[in-house]
């Protein structure tokens, strides 16, 4: 080998061994804590039906592309928090009729010859019952997946304003963070639904 052939695989030899330390350092830190390494900005309290949602999720295979409870893939969006968003009823009428509801065409959901469009097919009760499950899917304010955005001010949330937002944007749009400032609680509920 030549010189510079060995020092580069000196680096990358270097780079892998610290990657493997800092990976087994933070799974040790991870293993042995009480709390969380992270936050966690979503949750859910079932209802009967709302676990029989669950229920039907796993049985009909949903997991193989959504992430919904902490398990699951990547492959689709992660379904947790979503109940933050909508409610039961833009739920069902998605599962029953997803390109209509959504308003664009989609990936797996629809028509056959989509992979999800059994869904479509299944009856009006699992299908109201599956609605339910993900309607109780909430996330915290300020998660990704949360219509409300972080309480108080970001310094991210500035910063990208005024990295990306074209100058005299506020005269033609409304920064929601505004908006929660001088709204009560209850409206902004009401307003997510």
């Amino acid at each position: 080998m030549k010189k510079g052939e060995k020092i580069l695989f000196g680096i990358v030899a270097l780079l892998v061994v610290i990657t493997v330390i800092n990976f087994t350092v933070l799974e040790s830190i991870r293993r042995n804590s009480d709390k969380p390494l992270f936050p966690i900005l979503t949750h859910f309290v079932f209802s009967d039906e709302g676990l029989r949602g669950y229920q039907i999720y796993q049985q009909r295979d949903c997991y193989t592309c959504h992430r919904a409870v902490g398990s699951g893939t990547s492959m689709g969006i992660s379904l947790d928090g979503l109940g933050s968003k909508h409610d039961v009823d833009y739920f069902y009428a998605f599962l029953k009729k997803p390109e209509q509801t959504y308003g664009s065409k989609t990936m797996d959901h629809g028509a056959p010859p989509k992979d999800a469009a059994y869904v479509s097919e299944l009856p009006d009760a699992e299908l109201h019952t599956v609605a339910v499950f993900l309607s109780e899917l909430k996330s915290d304010q300020g998660s990704s997946s949360s219509f409300i955005p972080p309480k108080g001010d970001s310094s991210f949330i500035d910063a990208m304003l005024d990295m990306w937002a074209p100058d005299g944007w506020r005269s033609q749009y409304k920064d929601i963070r505004d908006w929660m400032k001088t709204k009560p609680q209850e409206e902004q509920h009401e307003t997510k639904h």
